[in-house]
């Protein structure tokens, strides 16, 4: 099959497992006559696509694609096979589930760590009652008034825009839209629309806090999900590699964009971020204690794997809601209310292995671009998450390829 061909019945496989769960295809930009021929087609078998990802796989050397999109294609298609397998009703271990759509390797964290982040919290928020109380203290006094919101979002989004044009070019026509949605498991959500327009919705169910607002639009829009999108179809897509017209949940794609995003604030603003930040909401009339919120975000960051453990305790350990939800409050210092939350987001077939995209995708990409110092050389690094077609396993084999990325 010559590598044109190839590539059109990979995004025909991946556009047809949105007719079996609407939002598993959360973004296409390519030929939408291939997105009407999926839609007017009879409801696909599962079963008969985990066949057609095993047999594309199988076909893939054969393809005459260059070595960077074999890869990419290559993980993408074992992740689409056992999304069918899922599907078809098959039980697939959680580790394992997640080791197929993500391209790495989880397991429990170290509740050792947890408790070391507890000790630092406690330090940076001293007093007598218990830690949780003054975490849930402290964030209901870091919550961003509702009628100060929208101000709030676009203040940061403007000056993460001019930021992000100062490293990284952006075409003149990009453009983020944002929206406050209710009944979301989620906190913010990038909807790329293509042809360099993203809409960001963020949801009014969850309050929203000063200290993670910068975080919030640096990941979904400046220099995270919205950057990449813009990037990657100027780069990639312009370059005839119309595999990326796809993005597909549940796949390495997914890991390295959270990954990415998750990184973004740090990596355009830098280590005082907190102190940047302050001082944009003292422009409009907020008072933020930036140096806090960066002892605090340093120290809460070692929870990273609570929600993981979670997830595992749910699927693999067949532990109860009741339990998960007791080990989330007592970890991450959560309300009853956003534990139950969290619960939701975990529980939810399409979304319940998406948790650890955060959190190894944090670990993996920041552990990559750690290995260089900080300045010109962490910025390029950046670049090329943002640019290139890399997956999990070529940043663990310390490997790299070089595209034409824009």
């Amino acid at each position: 099959m010559e590598s044109v061909s190839f590539v059109r019945e990979y995004l025909l496989l991946g556009l047809g497992f949105d007719r079996l769960e609407e939002g598993f295809v959360d973004a296409y930009t390519g030929d939408p006559a291939l997105r009407r021929q999926v839609e007017n087609a009879p409801k696909p078998d599962p079963r008969v696509l985990a066949r057609t990802a095993a047999n594309l796989r199988a076909e893939l050397p054969s393809a005459g694609l260059s070595e960077e999109r074999t890869r990419f294609l290559d993980v993408h298609l074992r992740a689409l096979e056992c999304s069918g397998r899922k599907f078809a009703g098959d039980d697939v271990g959680f580790v394992d589930e997640v080791e197929a759509y993500f391209d790495v390797r989880i397991e429990r964290g170290d509740e050792e760590q947890y408790r070391e982040a507890h000790r630092k919290m406690d330090a940076v928020l001293p007093g007598t009652g218990p830690l949780a109380e003054r975490v849930q203290a402290h964030r209901a006094k870091d919550e961003i008034p509702a009628d100060r919101l929208q101000e709030c979002v676009d203040a940061f989004s403007s000056a993460l825009r001019d930021l992000v044009r100062g490293h990284y070019a952006l075409p003149d026509s990009e453009v983020v839209e944002y929206e406050v949605v209710g009944d979301k498991p989620w906190s913010g959500f990038n909807y790329y629309l293509g042809d360099y327009r993203s809409r960001v919705a963020i949801n009014s169910d969850l309050k929203q806090h000063m200290s993670n607002l910068p975080r919030l639009i640096a990941h979904e829009s400046y220099p995270g999900h919205h950057t990449e999108h813009c990037r990657k179809e100027a780069g990639l897509v312009g370059a005839g590699q119309l595999e990326q017209t796809l993005f597909v949940v549940n796949t390495p794609q997914c890991l390295m964009a959270e990954g990415l995003a998750d990184l973004a604030l740090e990596s355009i603003v830098g280590s005082d971020w907190g102190l940047w930040a302050q001082e944009i909401y003292a422009d409009l009339g907020l008072r933020f204690d930036g140096e806090q919120a960066q002892r605090l975000s340093g120290a809460s960051g070692q929870l990273l794997g609570v929600r993981q453990d979670a997830a595992m305790m749910l699927h693999d350990e067949g532990r109860s809601h009741d339990d998960v939800a007791a080990f989330l409050q007592r970890w991450s210092l959560s309300t009853p209310e956003r534990a139950r939350q969290s619960l939701r987001f975990l529980s939810s077939p399409l979304w319940r292995a998406y948790t650890s995209t955060y959190v190894e995708g944090y670990r993996l990409l920041g552990g990559w671009l750690g290995e260089v110092p900080v300045g010109a050389e962490r910025s390029e690094r950046f670049r090329r998450l943002l640019d290139e077609p890399l997956v999990p396993s070529v940043l663990r084999a310390g490997e790299g390829y070089l595209t034409a990325g824009g």
